[in-house]
């Protein structure tokens, strides 16, 4: 029987359909005797009237306790944490190339179901380097975010850890950095294929090295575009002007010579190319720093031919800049002091970028890396190469900017904005502004 709940009458009891007829069914008596209760352990026998004033007894108070009362409703459970989210967010923009024994601000943000983690919760950091170390390897979060910071003694990529655990829910994230040396100032690196005679970019050459004393430039002299042969004859306007450019501040002003070297395809030998670098000594005496082999090639197959050539040279106590013109096979690094990672048009140095598949230019130091740009029409466009040049994530020390385009010589002459060239590095070096366009 399902008891349908009523209006309360006047006595503010309730009323309940056929009410009276269930009431009415109680025998009419004045000996209490009568009734049949419970004594002690034994029940009287009931007679079927009482029996059905009992069972209406029990429908009321069902009915009773389905319309209300004062029961209170029971508490809604809690809810079971939910899934834990964990995330480097922190170095903040390109923040991945770093310098040695220089600390690196980690910050690590953690979300539980969706919302930014209670205070307190506990975040672990590790590291995958005995020469990498945190300040705080444990740390828990303030706004849903820890914070640590990394420091690493020597060159190469890290990886850091992160990892936080909420209940039964664990999270986990993983960020790779890449160390680098402390950079050194910038230097420049020119191509001077162009005559030495009277009143010729040499001249320009030497008279902004003179402007700037302090500041490492490296000229390239090209000769016969870098074959001798046993013929070849000394340049006295090329002997003069460099050595009045050497001289404006022994040891900031280097020259080295061209060598062309085909690429190693076998077009020029080894026997070749060392024959022309022992004519380059012979002609020049005692004027040049090392030498700049041209036409250098990136794969690891030609590797044999330069690090033969490299020997060679070294063995004569003079250096090497490699031209491969982009980024080469990591075993280059060997084969060369110096090399040119990029040559070419402004506004494709823009996208330059080593990262991922040239990450071992951050073992070396910036000014074992160099860069060639030709085809920069303004004065600010200079400026922007320059600046990314020295950009943790390029790695570059050895720059070189002009507006000559690469359609024809850019390397003819020097760029209309030579000094501001020179200025513009300078003021990078010694943290002054650079000067406007």
């Amino acid at each position: 029987m399902v008891a349908t709940c009523r209006a309360r009458n006047r006595r503010n009891k309730l009323v309940f359909p056929n009410q009276k007829r269930f009431f009415a069914a109680a025998p009419k008596t004045k000996n209490p005797s009568q009734w049949n209760e419970i004594e002690g352990p034994k029940m009287r026998h009931r007679s079927p009237s009482k029996n059905r004033l009992a069972a209406s007894l029990l429908v009321l108070t069902a009915a009773l306790a389905g319309c209300g009362g004062t029961t209170e409703p029971a508490p809604a459970p809690t809810p079971a944490p939910g899934p834990i989210s964990v995330r480097f967010t922190g170095p903040v923009g390109d923040g991945s190339v770093h310098n040695t024994n220089t600390p690196v601000n980690l910050q690590v943000s953690v979300d539980v179901n969706g919302s930014r983690a209670a205070d307190g919760t506990q975040v672990t950091l590790s590291v995958n380097r005995a020469t990498a170390s945190l300040t705080r390897p444990v740390t828990a979060t303030v706004g849903g975010t820890a914070a640590s910071d990394l420091q690493d003694t020597q060159p190469g990529a890290v990886q850091v850890d992160a990892s936080a655990t909420s209940n039964t829910h664990s999270g986990s994230d993983r960020m790779t950095l890449f160390i680098r040396p402390k950079p050194k100032n910038l230097e420049l690196l020119v191509p001077a294929f162009f005559s030495a005679a009277a009143g010729s970019a040499w001249e320009t050459l030497t008279s902004g090295a003179t402007s700037y004393p302090d500041l490492k430039v490296t000229a390239i002299a090209n000769v016969s575009n870098g074959i001798l042969t046993s013929a070849s004859k000394a340049d006295t306007d090329l002997l003069s002007a460099i050595t009045l450019f050497k001289a404006v501040k022994p040891g900031n002003q280097k020259v080295v010579a061209y060598v062309a070297t085909a690429y190693g395809s076998g077009t020029r030998s080894v026997v070749d190319v060392k024959a022309t670098i022992d004519k380059y000594i012979e002609l020049y005496p005692a004027l040049l720093d090392g030498f700049f082999l041209g036409e250098m090639a990136a794969g690891s197959d030609r590797l044999a031919f330069y690090t033969d050539i490299y020997t060679y040279i070294h063995g004569k106590g003079l250096s090497v800049i490699g031209n491969p013109g982009s980024f080469p096979d990591a075993g280059y690094a060997g084969v060369a002091d110096v090399l040119v990672t990029f040559e070419g048009n402004a506004a494709a140095y823009q996208n330059i970028d080593p990262q991922p598949s040239h990450t071992w230019v951050y073992n070396q130091d910036n000014t074992r890396q160099a860069m060639l740009v030709h085809s920069a029409s303004a004065c600010t466009t200079m400026q922007k190469a320059v600046e990314t040049a020295n950009m943790a994530r390029t790695n570059t020390g050895l720059v070189y900017v002009t507006d000559l385009v690469g359609t024809g010589s850019p390397w003819s002459g020097l760029p209309t904005y030579w000094t501001k060239l020179l200025g513009t590095v300078d003021a990078n070096n010694n943290d002054r502004a650079w000067p406007a366009c």
